[in-house]
């Protein structure tokens, strides 16, 4: 009894960061209309009226940088990040939930607890000095843009806590003997 209370807890937890997760990414998607309306002031005023403007091009760049960073984990959620895809695709869900948990544990965990370790110094030397452009009219934000890595980490290794938890809970629950994802009956390859 006690272990279907803890896995209905984990459950919740994945399902937070789920929802967590997925409210970040629809919100920074409008940042992808912020770019292209931008970059349209930006090659209007350049070819046009023969002007320019450091911070509308340093705007683009800090879109840019939010777009891809905060939506990273929402893209992983939604299984859109490039997959070298020539056995997944066929293997069991069971397989694929394995795949999914070492691939968790081994690979991005780890990675994004290096990235958070190596970007918090980085991050806070660029607050403490409130790091600004090199240009003098360039954007004075130069440390919120430096604190999107550690954001970005962050995200993933929460996405991964939630993916770990799914696919130990896909472990536990699929049955052993099915070997193809599309046998619904669980009969594998003995049913051919």
């Amino acid at each position: 009894m006690r272990t279907e209370e803890g896995s209905g807890r984990l459950a919740a937890i994945a399902a937070r960061i789920d929802r967590l997760i997925a409210a970040i990414g629809r919100t920074v998607m409008w940042l992808c209309l912020f770019l292209v309306l931008i970059q349209f002031c930006v090659v209007l005023m350049r070819y046009a009226f023969a002007a320019g403007s450091i911070r509308l091009s340093e705007s683009i760049l800090y879109a840019h940088a939010a777009l891809f960073l905060l939506a990273a984990a929402w893209t992983l959620q939604q299984d859109g990040h490039v997959r070298v895809d020539v056995f997944y695709s066929k293997v069991s869900a069971r397989t694929k939930a394995l795949v999914d948990l070492l691939g968790a544990l081994l690979f991005l965990l780890p990675f994004m607890a290096v990235i958070i370790f190596f970007a918090l110094p980085y991050v806070a030397r660029s607050w403490s000095v409130l790091e600004r452009s090199r240009e003098t009219s360039g954007l004075p934000f130069v440390y919120l843009l430096k604190t999107l890595v550690p954001l970005f980490a962050l995200l993933m290794g929460l996405q991964g806590i939630s993916q770990v938890i799914r696919a130990a809970r896909m472990l536990r629950a699929a049955p052993r003997s099915s070997a193809l994802a599309g046998d619904p009956a669980g009969r594998g390859d003995a049913a051919s």
